[in-house]
């Protein structure tokens, strides 16, 4: 399952050396089709300890929406070392996210 990732922790999440975060809401149809895919990339990454993978709520947490200019969702947004190097936006195929994984490692 996905981490939940707040304002609040958003920062300590961002530690690990990859992190990939899923940025959606529940009103959002498109969002709710990709949860699924997110927490199964998460339960696939679980033993990589270099690997976090998390999902943010945009209407609990608007910091962490604004700091990272989400204006549409879902948008999937990739790091490494806490750097921004990549976004995902739309419901996408489950081997986009993986391969944007992989290439990362």
């Amino acid at each position: 399952m996905a981490l939940e990732v707040t304002d609040s922790n958003l920062e300590e999440v961002l530690e690990s050396k990859i992190t990939v975060l899923d940025f959606w809401a529940q009103w959002c149809g498109p969002c709710r089709m990709l949860g699924p895919i997110i927490d199964e990339l998460a339960v696939e990454n679980e033993d990589n300890p270099d690997v976090a993978i998390g999902k943010v709520n945009v209407d609990e947490n608007p910091e962490a929406a604004v700091k990272y200019g989400i204006r549409s969702i879902p948008a999937v947004l990739f790091f490494k070392d806490g750097e921004l190097v990549d976004r995902v936006l739309g419901a996408n195929a489950k081997g986009t996210y993986a391969d944007k994984i992989n290439s990362l490692k």
